[in-house]
């Protein structure tokens, strides 16, 4: 299991209603960050991503973040609130073998029209309360003699 994702962290991936974005960048560094549902927390701690376009800007994105050892961010959002962001590398992806078979199956239990690309695993190396609670105690922590000026009218 992972070190990185605490019990909330964990909790909020794998909620169904959880909305999750994948972010990448392309070789000018361009951020590209999309919506993806099909992201979830792996038995072995890794974050697993199905790519379900082989010619996807975002499938492209993850073969350059492998190749130079790009980082990738998932921002996971629920309507509670509660909201968090996962930044973690590429380290390998699957395009056939037991994982990639167990994946393809299920996918095409839900719509036998699906195509699967890739599983892509995604080493997480940090993850952040990005509540705005959480965020705020964070910069007022980090930046303590830095407030905006009707604060200081108190």
């Amino acid at each position: 299991m992972s070190h990185v994702l605490n019990a909330d962290v964990i909790a909020l991936l794998e909620h169904p209603d959880t909305v999750r974005i994948l972010a990448t960048v392309d070789g000018q560094g361009v951020p590209h960050a999309v919506v993806k549902k099909s992201i979830h927390l792996g038995d072995d701690g890794n974050i697993h991503y199905l790519e379900l376009l082989e010619t996807s800007a975002t499938n492209r994105n993850m073969v350059r973040s492998i190749w130079f050892d790009g980082t990738v961010a998932i921002t996971l959002a629920n309507p509670d609130g509660r909201s968090a962001q996962i930044k973690g590398r590429p380290v390998k992806a699957h395009i056939t073998g037991p994982l990639f078979l167990h994946h393809y199956n299920r996918l095409k239990d839900i719509d036998a029209d699906a195509e699967l690309a890739a599983v892509w695993i995604i080493e997480p190396r940090l993850a952040l309360d990005q509540t705005f609670a959480a965020r705020r105690d964070a910069e007022r922590a980090s930046h303590p003699h830095f407030a905006h000026l009707d604060r200081l009218r108190r």
